[in-house]
Protein backbone atom coordinates (compact mmCIF):
# COMPACT_ATOMS: atom_id res chain seq x y z
CA UNK A 1 0.00 0.00 0.00
CA UNK A 2 3.31 2.72 0.61
CA UNK A 3 4.78 2.23 -2.85
CA UNK A 4 1.24 2.80 -4.31
CA UNK A 5 0.97 5.91 -2.36
CA UNK A 6 4.82 6.96 -2.71
CA UNK A 7 4.82 6.26 -6.16
CA UNK A 8 1.11 8.33 -6.71
CA UNK A 9 2.54 10.82 -4.98
CA UNK A 10 5.77 11.14 -6.55
CA UNK A 11 3.86 11.19 -9.96
CA UNK A 12 1.32 14.10 -8.85
CA UNK A 13 4.35 15.72 -7.98
CA UNK A 14 5.87 15.82 -11.23
CA UNK A 15 3.13 16.61 -12.80
CA UNK A 16 2.37 20.10 -10.28
CA UNK A 17 5.89 20.83 -11.17
CA UNK A 18 5.50 21.00 -14.97
CA UNK A 19 1.92 22.70 -14.67
CA UNK A 20 3.56 25.09 -12.05
CA UNK A 21 6.74 26.20 -14.71
CA UNK A 22 3.77 26.85 -17.42
CA UNK A 23 1.78 29.05 -14.82
CA UNK A 24 4.57 30.36 -13.70
CA UNK A 25 5.72 31.55 -16.65
CA UNK A 26 2.39 33.61 -17.14
CA UNK A 27 3.56 36.08 -15.04
CA UNK A 28 4.71 39.54 -16.83
CA UNK A 29 7.88 39.89 -15.76
CA UNK A 30 9.21 36.81 -16.87
CA UNK A 31 7.85 37.82 -20.46
CA UNK A 32 9.22 41.23 -20.35
CA UNK A 33 12.20 39.22 -19.59
CA UNK A 34 12.27 36.59 -22.25
CA UNK A 35 10.36 39.03 -24.80
CA UNK A 36 9.20 36.16 -27.58
CA UNK A 37 10.71 33.62 -27.02
CA UNK A 38 8.90 31.00 -25.41
CA UNK A 39 11.55 28.72 -24.41
CA UNK A 40 14.04 31.36 -22.29
CA UNK A 41 10.45 32.31 -20.62
CA UNK A 42 9.89 28.39 -19.58
CA UNK A 43 13.44 28.12 -18.80
CA UNK A 44 13.43 31.16 -16.92
CA UNK A 45 10.34 29.99 -15.02
CA UNK A 46 12.09 26.60 -14.23
CA UNK A 47 14.31 28.86 -13.12
CA UNK A 48 12.05 30.31 -10.07
CA UNK A 49 10.30 27.17 -9.61
CA UNK A 50 13.82 25.63 -8.69
CA UNK A 51 14.95 28.44 -6.70
CA UNK A 52 12.00 28.86 -4.32
CA UNK A 53 12.09 24.71 -3.87
CA UNK A 54 15.59 25.43 -2.79
CA UNK A 55 14.73 28.45 -0.18
CA UNK A 56 12.29 26.29 0.91
CA UNK A 57 14.84 23.23 1.29
CA UNK A 58 16.70 25.35 3.89
CA UNK A 59 13.60 25.63 6.27
CA UNK A 60 11.70 22.32 5.54
CA UNK A 61 12.13 18.83 4.34
CA UNK A 62 11.43 17.80 1.18
CA UNK A 63 8.18 15.99 2.45
CA UNK A 64 7.23 19.59 4.15
CA UNK A 65 8.26 21.29 0.31
CA UNK A 66 6.13 18.38 -1.49
CA UNK A 67 3.11 19.40 0.45
CA UNK A 68 3.59 22.95 -0.22
CA UNK A 69 4.18 23.03 -3.55
CA UNK A 70 1.07 20.41 -4.08
CA UNK A 71 -0.96 23.37 -2.53
CA UNK A 72 0.17 26.30 -4.69
CA UNK A 73 -0.68 24.10 -7.53
CA UNK A 74 -4.14 23.10 -6.31
CA UNK A 75 -4.64 26.98 -5.37
CA UNK A 76 -3.49 27.87 -9.05
CA UNK A 77 -5.71 25.29 -10.34
CA UNK A 78 -8.64 26.41 -8.95
CA UNK A 79 -8.29 30.31 -9.70
CA UNK A 80 -7.44 29.49 -12.89
CA UNK A 81 -10.46 27.78 -13.55
CA UNK A 82 -12.42 30.83 -11.60
CA UNK A 83 -10.76 33.15 -14.04
CA UNK A 84 -11.65 31.47 -16.55
CA UNK A 85 -15.68 31.36 -15.69
CA UNK A 86 -14.92 34.92 -15.22
CA UNK A 87 -13.84 35.72 -18.92
CA UNK A 88 -16.36 33.89 -19.84
CA UNK A 89 -19.00 35.31 -18.60
CA UNK A 90 -17.59 38.90 -18.53
CA UNK A 91 -15.51 38.99 -22.07
CA UNK A 92 -13.16 40.37 -20.98
CA UNK A 93 -9.26 39.37 -20.34
CA UNK A 94 -7.83 41.43 -17.31
CA UNK A 95 -4.51 42.95 -17.28
CA UNK A 96 -3.37 41.43 -14.40
CA UNK A 97 -2.38 38.18 -13.63
CA UNK A 98 -5.02 37.29 -11.04
CA UNK A 99 -4.82 33.67 -11.13
CA UNK A 100 -1.25 33.76 -10.20
CA UNK A 101 -0.75 36.69 -7.53
CA UNK A 102 -4.17 34.82 -5.70
CA UNK A 103 -2.88 31.68 -5.35
CA UNK A 104 0.60 32.96 -4.53
CA UNK A 105 -1.24 34.77 -1.15
CA UNK A 106 -3.54 32.39 -0.78
CA UNK A 107 -1.42 29.68 -0.60
CA UNK A 108 0.87 31.64 1.96
CA UNK A 109 -2.04 32.47 4.20
CA UNK A 110 -3.42 28.90 4.01
CA UNK A 111 -0.27 27.14 4.24
CA UNK A 112 0.93 29.30 7.55
CA UNK A 113 -2.51 29.18 9.33
CA UNK A 114 -1.96 25.39 8.84
CA UNK A 115 1.87 25.65 10.16
CA UNK A 116 -0.13 27.58 13.58
CA UNK A 117 -2.60 25.16 13.52
CA UNK A 118 0.07 22.41 13.60
CA UNK A 119 2.66 23.64 16.05
CA UNK A 120 0.36 25.11 18.84
CA UNK A 121 -1.45 22.99 20.90
CA UNK A 122 -5.05 23.35 22.30
CA UNK A 123 -7.64 21.92 24.77
CA UNK A 124 -10.31 19.79 23.59
CA UNK A 125 -12.96 18.62 26.24
CA UNK A 126 -15.73 16.20 26.49
CA UNK A 127 -17.96 15.11 29.17
CA UNK A 128 -19.23 11.09 29.26
CA UNK A 129 -21.80 9.97 31.47
CA UNK A 130 -21.56 6.06 33.11
CA UNK A 131 -24.07 4.37 35.19
CA UNK A 132 -21.23 2.71 36.77
CA UNK A 133 -19.92 3.52 40.30
CA UNK A 134 -16.62 5.86 39.51
CA UNK A 135 -18.29 8.98 40.74
CA UNK A 136 -15.89 11.57 39.07
CA UNK A 137 -13.08 11.07 36.82
CA UNK A 138 -10.90 13.94 35.18
CA UNK A 139 -8.84 12.29 31.90
CA UNK A 140 -5.99 13.74 29.64
CA UNK A 141 -5.05 12.22 26.91
CA UNK A 142 -2.38 12.88 24.78
CA UNK A 143 -1.16 10.99 21.81
CA UNK A 144 1.34 11.12 18.74
CA UNK A 145 3.94 13.52 20.44
CA UNK A 146 6.01 12.11 18.15
CA UNK A 147 9.04 14.01 20.07
CA UNK A 148 11.57 15.77 18.71
CA UNK A 149 9.27 16.70 14.80
CA UNK A 150 7.89 19.62 16.02
CA UNK A 151 9.03 20.02 19.54
CA UNK A 152 11.78 19.30 21.41
CA UNK A 153 12.00 17.88 24.97
CA UNK A 154 11.55 20.86 26.48
CA UNK A 155 8.93 21.82 24.24
CA UNK A 156 6.78 18.46 25.77
CA UNK A 157 7.65 19.51 29.16
CA UNK A 158 5.84 22.68 27.90
CA UNK A 159 2.78 21.33 26.99
CA UNK A 160 2.66 19.05 29.85
CA UNK A 161 2.76 22.39 32.07
CA UNK A 162 -0.73 23.17 30.12
CA UNK A 163 -2.31 19.83 31.08
CA UNK A 164 -0.66 20.05 34.91
CA UNK A 165 -2.83 23.21 34.77
CA UNK A 166 -5.95 21.46 34.15
CA UNK A 167 -5.71 19.32 37.64
CA UNK A 168 -6.48 15.65 35.51
CA UNK A 169 -6.34 12.96 37.94
CA UNK A 170 -4.83 10.98 34.97
CA UNK A 171 -3.09 11.21 31.60
CA UNK A 172 -2.95 8.57 29.63
CA UNK A 173 -0.48 8.22 26.27
CA UNK A 174 -2.46 6.38 23.38
CA UNK A 175 1.20 6.07 21.60
CA UNK A 176 3.60 7.53 19.29
CA UNK A 177 5.30 9.15 22.15
CA UNK A 178 8.63 8.84 19.92
CA UNK A 179 9.66 7.90 16.50
CA UNK A 180 12.86 7.04 14.36
CA UNK A 181 13.59 11.09 14.40
CA UNK A 182 13.41 11.46 18.12
CA UNK A 183 17.26 11.59 19.51
CA UNK A 184 18.36 10.46 22.61
CA UNK A 185 18.48 13.33 24.62
CA UNK A 186 14.93 14.37 23.59
CA UNK A 187 13.53 11.18 24.58
CA UNK A 188 15.09 10.90 28.17
CA UNK A 189 14.06 14.30 28.78
CA UNK A 190 10.22 13.54 27.59
CA UNK A 191 10.24 11.04 29.97
CA UNK A 192 12.05 13.21 33.19
CA UNK A 193 9.13 16.22 32.11
CA UNK A 194 6.58 13.10 32.95
CA UNK A 195 8.36 12.28 36.02
CA UNK A 196 7.62 15.90 37.08
CA UNK A 197 3.44 15.93 36.57
CA UNK A 198 1.54 15.24 39.87
CA UNK A 199 -1.36 13.16 39.13
CA UNK A 200 -3.44 11.43 41.48
CA UNK A 201 -3.23 8.07 39.19
CA UNK A 202 0.07 8.91 37.76
CA UNK A 203 0.62 8.43 33.73
CA UNK A 204 -0.17 5.44 31.51
CA UNK A 205 1.42 4.60 28.43
CA UNK A 206 0.53 2.37 25.61
CA UNK A 207 2.64 1.35 22.33
CA UNK A 208 1.91 2.73 18.87
CA UNK A 209 3.04 1.83 15.46
CA UNK A 210 6.27 3.92 15.80
CA UNK A 211 7.55 3.79 19.06
CA UNK A 212 9.55 0.68 18.98
CA UNK A 213 10.93 2.44 15.64
CA UNK A 214 11.08 1.06 12.20
CA UNK A 215 15.14 1.57 11.79
CA UNK A 216 16.46 0.25 14.67
CA UNK A 217 18.48 1.70 17.47
CA UNK A 218 21.54 3.33 15.62
CA UNK A 219 19.36 5.54 13.90
CA UNK A 220 17.45 7.44 16.69
CA UNK A 221 20.38 6.38 19.82
CA UNK A 222 18.22 4.38 21.46
CA UNK A 223 15.94 0.96 21.55
CA UNK A 224 12.89 -0.08 22.70
CA UNK A 225 14.81 -1.13 26.13
CA UNK A 226 15.84 2.21 26.70
CA UNK A 227 12.68 3.88 26.02
CA UNK A 228 10.72 1.44 28.31
CA UNK A 229 13.50 2.09 31.27
CA UNK A 230 13.15 5.62 31.05
CA UNK A 231 9.55 6.06 30.98
CA UNK A 232 9.42 3.47 34.40
CA UNK A 233 12.40 5.44 35.73
CA UNK A 234 10.14 8.44 35.65
CA UNK A 235 6.61 6.20 36.89
CA UNK A 236 5.13 5.58 33.99
CA UNK A 237 2.80 2.82 33.76
CA UNK A 238 3.29 0.70 30.68
CA UNK A 239 0.98 -1.28 29.20
CA UNK A 240 1.04 -4.02 26.74
CA UNK A 241 -2.14 -5.93 26.21
CA UNK A 242 -2.04 -5.65 30.09
CA UNK A 243 -4.70 -3.78 32.75
CA UNK A 244 -4.06 -2.32 36.21
CA UNK A 245 -7.11 -2.00 38.61
CA UNK A 246 -6.49 1.41 39.81
CA UNK A 247 -7.43 2.60 43.63
CA UNK A 248 -10.46 -0.19 43.17
CA UNK A 249 -12.65 2.08 40.87
CA UNK A 250 -11.79 1.88 37.57
CA UNK A 251 -9.58 -0.45 35.04
CA UNK A 252 -6.96 1.20 32.75
CA UNK A 253 -6.00 -0.93 29.63
CA UNK A 254 -3.40 -0.87 27.33
CA UNK A 255 -3.20 -2.44 23.74
CA UNK A 256 -0.33 -3.26 21.73
CA UNK A 257 -0.08 -1.55 18.38
CA UNK A 258 -2.51 -3.07 15.29
CA UNK A 259 0.74 -3.87 13.95
CA UNK A 260 1.91 -6.38 16.19
CA UNK A 261 0.91 -9.84 15.15
CA UNK A 262 1.12 -11.11 18.70
CA UNK A 263 -1.74 -8.55 20.13
CA UNK A 264 -4.40 -10.07 21.95
CA UNK A 265 -7.92 -10.17 21.26
CA UNK A 266 -9.62 -7.39 23.55
CA UNK A 267 -12.09 -9.82 24.51
CA UNK A 268 -9.53 -12.35 25.69
CA UNK A 269 -8.38 -9.29 28.66
CA UNK A 270 -11.80 -7.63 28.93
CA UNK A 271 -13.19 -10.92 30.34
CA UNK A 272 -10.62 -11.08 33.02
CA UNK A 273 -12.11 -7.81 34.66
CA UNK A 274 -15.02 -7.23 36.54
CA UNK A 275 -17.20 -5.42 34.33
CA UNK A 276 -19.35 -3.58 37.08
CA UNK A 277 -16.25 -1.18 37.18
CA UNK A 278 -15.13 1.17 34.71
CA UNK A 279 -12.97 0.08 32.15
CA UNK A 280 -10.74 2.72 30.08
CA UNK A 281 -9.08 0.82 26.89
CA UNK A 282 -5.93 2.57 25.00
CA UNK A 283 -5.84 1.26 21.73
CA UNK A 284 -3.54 3.22 19.52
CA UNK A 285 -5.00 2.45 16.23
CA UNK A 286 -8.23 2.97 16.11
CA UNK A 287 -9.27 0.12 13.83
CA UNK A 288 -11.34 -2.41 16.03
CA UNK A 289 -14.24 -0.85 17.09
CA UNK A 290 -16.63 -3.99 16.33
CA UNK A 291 -14.48 -5.84 18.66
CA UNK A 292 -14.28 -3.72 21.43
CA UNK A 293 -18.29 -2.12 21.10
CA UNK A 294 -19.24 -6.06 21.95
CA UNK A 295 -17.28 -6.21 24.83
CA UNK A 296 -17.82 -4.21 28.55
CA UNK A 297 -15.53 -1.51 27.78
CA UNK A 298 -16.71 2.11 28.53
CA UNK A 299 -14.03 3.86 26.83
CA UNK A 300 -11.56 3.56 24.18
CA UNK A 301 -9.02 5.87 23.31
CA UNK A 302 -7.00 5.94 20.23
CA UNK A 303 -4.55 8.51 18.24
CA UNK A 304 -2.78 7.51 14.98
CA UNK A 305 -4.79 9.36 12.63
CA UNK A 306 -3.42 12.75 13.23
CA UNK A 307 -6.90 13.65 12.92
CA UNK A 308 -6.84 13.63 9.15
CA UNK A 309 -4.03 16.35 9.37
CA UNK A 310 -4.66 18.11 5.57
CA UNK A 311 -7.94 18.65 3.63
CA UNK A 312 -9.14 16.43 2.88
CA UNK A 313 -7.51 13.54 4.08
CA UNK A 314 -10.45 12.88 6.69
CA UNK A 315 -13.17 12.25 4.21
CA UNK A 316 -10.45 9.78 2.01
CA UNK A 317 -9.50 8.26 4.92
CA UNK A 318 -13.51 7.93 5.79
CA UNK A 319 -14.87 7.08 2.49
CA UNK A 320 -11.88 4.47 2.16
CA UNK A 321 -12.15 2.57 5.48
CA UNK A 322 -8.66 3.18 6.85
CA UNK A 323 -9.54 3.81 10.24
CA UNK A 324 -13.10 3.01 11.86
CA UNK A 325 -12.93 7.44 12.57
CA UNK A 326 -10.36 9.70 12.05
CA UNK A 327 -11.27 12.01 14.53
CA UNK A 328 -13.61 13.14 17.46
CA UNK A 329 -16.61 11.14 19.27
CA UNK A 330 -18.57 8.50 18.81
CA UNK A 331 -20.31 5.83 20.47
CA UNK A 332 -21.46 2.81 19.57
CA UNK A 333 -23.41 -0.03 21.67
CA UNK A 334 -22.31 0.85 25.00
CA UNK A 335 -18.48 2.28 24.29
CA UNK A 336 -17.25 5.12 23.82
CA UNK A 337 -14.81 5.90 21.44
CA UNK A 338 -12.61 9.11 21.04
CA UNK A 339 -9.78 9.95 18.85
CA UNK A 340 -7.28 12.73 19.31
CA UNK A 341 -5.02 14.54 16.44
CA UNK A 342 -1.97 14.30 18.43
CA UNK A 343 -0.55 17.24 20.25
CA UNK A 344 2.34 16.84 17.76
CA UNK A 345 2.89 15.45 14.52
CA UNK A 346 5.18 12.88 12.60
CA UNK A 347 6.69 14.63 8.96
CA UNK A 348 4.35 17.03 7.97
CA UNK A 349 4.36 20.75 9.87
CA UNK A 350 0.84 21.66 8.65
CA UNK A 351 -2.54 20.77 9.80
CA UNK A 352 -5.06 22.26 7.86
CA UNK A 353 -8.08 19.69 8.41
CA UNK A 354 -7.28 19.90 12.24
CA UNK A 355 -5.19 21.68 14.95
CA UNK A 356 -3.04 19.65 17.52
CA UNK A 357 -4.65 19.05 21.14
CA UNK A 358 -4.67 17.53 24.32
CA UNK A 359 -7.86 16.11 25.27
CA UNK A 360 -9.38 16.09 28.40
CA UNK A 361 -12.33 13.94 29.87
CA UNK A 362 -14.68 14.33 32.01
CA UNK A 363 -16.53 11.21 33.13
CA UNK A 364 -19.43 11.36 35.42
CA UNK A 365 -22.00 8.98 37.19
CA UNK A 366 -25.56 9.65 36.18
Amino acid sequence: MWGTIIGTVFGVTIAAGIYLIFAVARFSLLKKLAGDKKWLKLLASAGCVGAVFGVLKIFFSVINVVIIFLHVTLFFLLFGLGMKLFRKLSGKKPKIYWQGWLAIVTSAVYLSVGYYLCVNVWQTDYTLKTSKPIDTLKVALIADSHVGAIFDGDGFAQRLEQIQEQSPDVLLIAGDFVDDSTGRENMIKACEALGKLDLKYGVWFSYGNHDEGYYGSERRGFSSKDLEENLKQNGVHILKDDYQLVDNRFYIVGRKDKKDKNRADISDIIDKLDTDKYIIVMDHQPGDYENESNTAADLVVSGHTHGGQLIPLRPISTLFGFNDMTYGYDRRNDTDFIVTSGIGCWEIKFKTGTKSEFVIINIEQE
